[in-house]
């Protein structure tokens, strides 16, 4: 493995972290790309600031993304972030490309982001046992920015009678 600019974590410990950080960052470009879909296309009732909210959200998520390659390369690994490589690595499920109801759309953010959050909340752990106890910690902040965006997206859902 070629350089890394932290101590205490030895190539196979570092290699197992770089390799759970790009999964997890396929993870969030694609919740990224399906936050814009939604974004650039959905009609109806509170557009506009749902509209205006994705934005944010998606904002939010690219700094996330930012922070897991940015520690992979830290730990002497490569950002796998293409397009190629998250349509082919992503976990999370093909995202309604066609739709345009705000409901939809709303339903299906709520569905990929409570996915993805699971599965960052599964790779904190994995961190910790280990044995990376900063790279648990960034997986902790992701999540809670993840399970944050999801309650705003999800509060624009009608609310059972």
């Amino acid at each position: 493995m070629p350089e890394a600019f932290v101590a205490g974590l030895n190539d196979n410990t570092r290699g197992k972290i770089v390799d759970l950080l790009n999964a997890r960052l396929s993870d969030v470009i694609s919740l990224t790309l399906a936050v814009k879909q939604a974004h650039w296309n959905l009609r109806g009732p509170g557009f506009i600031g749902v509209h205006e909210l994705l934005d944010d959200v998606a904002d939010r998520l690219r700094e996330s993304s930012d922070l897991i390659a940015e520690r992979a390369v830290i730990l002497g690994g490569i950002a796998r972030g293409t397009t190629e490589v998250v349509a082919e690595k992503t976990t999370m499920a093909a995202y309604p490309v066609e739709e345009k109801e705000i409901q939809i759309h709303i339903e299906a953010l709520r569905e990929r982001f409570l996915d993805v959050g699971e599965k960052v909340r599964a790779a904190l752990e994995e961190a910790g046992e280990i044995g990376d106890d900063d790279t648990e910690d960034l997986f902790t902040e992701v999540s809670r920015q993840i399970d944050k965006d999801a309650w705003f997206i999800g509060a624009n859902a009608p609310t059972p009678a």
